[in-house]
């Protein structure tokens, strides 16, 4: 606050003049208080304003569904281990776990920092128990194709796989373009970009393979 200071041979005269100055600086305050009131409503609205890159349900479905969609290629692949007879399919089912396994962390993650519900901890059916709308949609297996995949060796599992791995890709080429006309992350936009891109590759490598087999 500024303060007028006088020196002591005036301070009868000044007094009457100090009044009032204390008055006009009173009125000044408070104008300037009434002022600096009005704008507070501004930031409120800044902040109940939803974050530009935040998820919406279909990011969220995107990755819970993509989890143990990927953990089901991953199944697949671990199979061909010691079962596939092309080192062609064996190499590219170690391609898969190594493009899928990380994914599926990175997915996981998100759904944490979401404060989302986790994918379904389901290693041993096609979604089944439960999941079964993913069946067929998603290109998820059947028990009975599980099965049937377990159960194949040399040949008859490369066809097998390819085949069933196909379909697999498809279905996660469909979630991924799903995701991206009704996603809003950036991050899980740029997932299902990757997926779309990576996986209709490796359909077209799968397909010839497939061919070879016959």
């Amino acid at each position: 606050m500024f303060v007028t200071r006088f020196p002591r041979r005036a301070r009868a005269a000044a007094t009457l003049a100090g009044a009032a100055a204390l008055a006009a600086f009173t009125l000044t305050a408070c104008g300037e208080d009434e002022g600096a009131a009005e704008p507070t409503s501004e930031p409120t609205s800044e902040t109940s304003a939803p974050a530009a890159d935040a998820p919406n349900a279909s990011d969220v479905a995107f990755a819970q569904g993509m989890i143990p969609h990927h953990q089901q290629a991953l199944d697949m692949a671990e199979l061909a281990a010691d079962r596939a007879a092309d080192p062609e399919v064996r190499a590219l089912a170690e391609e898969i776990s190594a493009a899928q396994g990380p994914e599926i962390a990175t997915l996981t993650g998100w759904l944490e920092e979401w404060g989302a519900e986790p994918a379904p901890d389901d290693n041993h059916s096609g979604h089944g128990g439960g999941h079964e709308e993913h069946q067929g949609m998603s290109g998820m297996m059947s028990e009975d194709q599980r099965a049937a995949l377990a159960a194949a060796e040399g040949p008859a599992f490369d066809a097998l796989f390819l085949d069933l791995m196909i379909e697999h890709h498809e279905g996660a080429v469909a979630m991924a373009e799903n995701q991206l006309a009704e996603g809003a992350h950036p991050d899980a936009l740029e997932l299902a970009e990757a997926i779309v891109a990576d996986q209709r590759a490796e359909i077209d490598r799968m397909a010839e393979l497939l061919l070879a087999e016959d």
